[in-house]
């Protein structure tokens, strides 16, 4: 089992060392509220020290040999293998998650680490011709120079992960910033890895704080040239205006009001169990989950049939338990948030077809039927185990109503005729969609992100690489040239 009392200090400058703040953080299981481990939190000094130590070793981080630097990558990724169990344990407790989804978590960061090893080869330069007689046009691709990390909650390990593996292996030095909830998952443990695996001391620094007191610090201070952000589009949409104030290059992956499409052709069995997966997996508290199933009108009543039997079977409660798929969400204000938007869209016509149940922090899945696309529920982000179940007129009327979001990250269509399909999800208006499939999903080679509100840039593969890099362009006159003056 884990130990959580030793994750009480911040990782600052190569060294583990107490927060300046005068607050404290009291990090808990959301299941019982059992307080794991107190930490006293960073302040601005505490940011700054951080930044300038990423600053002051990326210079000689940045000169390391790019074999070396795929061997402590993948050095990394042999630890996180062999402390599998433990993280697991970490992961279950401090953010209410099912064992199942804990292990998904794992491996998606053991894939990212692995691909972002093959970085350091990758950052080819060019030799271009040129327009001027006796040139020749070099371009080299360099790190940027520092990343500013902020991640979320819900896949805290994950998502701080798929921007610190490929930071570092471009060259980059980073601090990370992870929500306090899952400062554990999302941020201390990721330190000890690397500081395991044998990055240079000081170069990734990990600092757990309070935005109240820390403001807009730790985007603007002048360190950082990239800035990852994952979580909402409200702040996010903060965080690119400060960047863009302030020159900085943003990478946004945002808020989702994903659809997934039930053509009238389409397997209804097999349909509704990729919707239960895709909506009531974590809870619904990830930002791919599916907040919307659009069904063609035709199937409307028996896919809702086989959508709430399946939802009823699945298993809630304690996500210390493995045969536990629900767990607690993090907090009680989400629950509270939750229940509030059910009963918004009760009062504007949407009707109960599975009620679920409150058990403190646990909420088993609710499914509610004739939904519209102007109700509450269909307009916001739920991140919870509530599903909406909207009925399509026809083919046409699905993608509008798929279409009719400010939101644009993933999505799914599910239907008979294969090739039809993709059709039909050719013309959903989001960065990412799945075909007789549904809308979680994410491989470490292939561009993720969104579109409109759900964010900017793409994380994952080549597109990781060009995030994480910039290049320069070095010409070179071999001939002496004539000038006309």
């Amino acid at each position: 089992m884990a130990t959580f009392s030793v994750w009480n200090k911040q990782f600052i400058a190569g060294e583990w060392r107490e927060g300046r703040s005068k607050d404290s953080y009291e990090d808990k299981n959301p299941y019982n509220d059992k307080t794991l481990v107190h930490i006293r939190l960073a302040n601005l000094d505490d940011i700054n020290d951080a930044y300038e130590s990423a600053k002051r070793v990326q210079k000689e981080w940045a000169q390391v040999n790019p074999y070396e630097r795929s061997r402590i990558m993948e050095r990394a990724a042999e630890l996180l293998s062999q402390r599998r169990q433990e993280l697991i344990d970490i992961i279950t407790t401090e953010t209410g998650s099912s064992v199942v989804k804990a292990n998904v978590e794992i491996d998606f960061a053991m894939a990212i680490i692995k691909e972002a090893a093959t970085f350091p080869i990758r950052m080819r330069g060019h030799i271009l011709p040129s327009l001027i007689p006796g040139k020749e046009n070099r371009i080299y691709r360099n790190p940027a120079g520092v990343v500013g990390v902020i991640s979320p909650f819900n896949f805290p390990f994950y998502l701080s992960m798929r921007s610190v593996a490929p930071a570092l292996a471009t060259g980059n030095g980073v601090v990370l910033k992870p929500d306090s909830q899952t400062m554990i998952a999302g941020g201390l443990y990721i330190g000890k890895l690397f500081e395991d695996a044998g990055i240079p001391k000081g170069l990734l620094n990990v600092v757990v704080f309070n935005t109240g007191e820390i403001g807009d610090a730790f985007v603007e201070h002048p360190i950082p040239r990239i800035i990852s952000f994952t979580g909402s589009t409200q702040v996010g949409r903060h965080i690119g205006e400060l960047c863009g104030r302030n020159l900085k290059r943003v990478a946004l992956e945002l808020g989702g009001n994903n659809a997934m499409i039930v053509l009238a052709d389409a397997d209804v069995e097999k349909a509704a169990g990729a919707a239960a997966f895709g909506k009531f997996m974590h809870a619904g508290q990830i930002c791919m989950a599916i907040n919307r199933v659009i069904v063609d009108q035709t199937i409307y009543e028996p896919f809702l049939e086989a959508f709430v039997r399946k939802a009823k079977a699945i298993p809630c409660g304690d996500q210390s338990n493995p045969e536990t798929i629900i767990g607690p969400l993090i907090n009680a204000k989400q629950v509270s948030r939750i229940l509030a938007l059910i009963d918004k869209s009760k009062s504007e016509g949407a009707k109960v077809a599975l009620e679920g149940s409150v058990n403190g922090n646990v909420m088993s899945p609710f499914v509610l039927r004739d939904v519209t696309n102007e109700m509450t529920i269909a307009q916001e982000e739920i991140f919870g185990p509530v599903a909406s179940v909207i009925a399509a007129k026809d083919e046409e009327d699905a993608i509008r109503i798929a279409n009719d979001s400010p939101y644009g990250l993933s999505g799914a269509v599910y239907g008979g005729r294969l090739e039809h399909a993709v059709e039909v999800a050719k013309r959903i208006e989001t960065g990412m969609i799945h075909v007789n499939d549904q809308s979680v999903n994410d491989e470490p080679i292939i561009a993720f992100g969104g579109e409109k509100s759900s964010g900017l840039g793409r994380y994952g593969g080549e597109w990781a690489l060009d995030e994480f890099t910039t290049v320069k362009w070095v010409s070179v006159q071999i001939q002496d040239r004539t000038y006309p003056f």
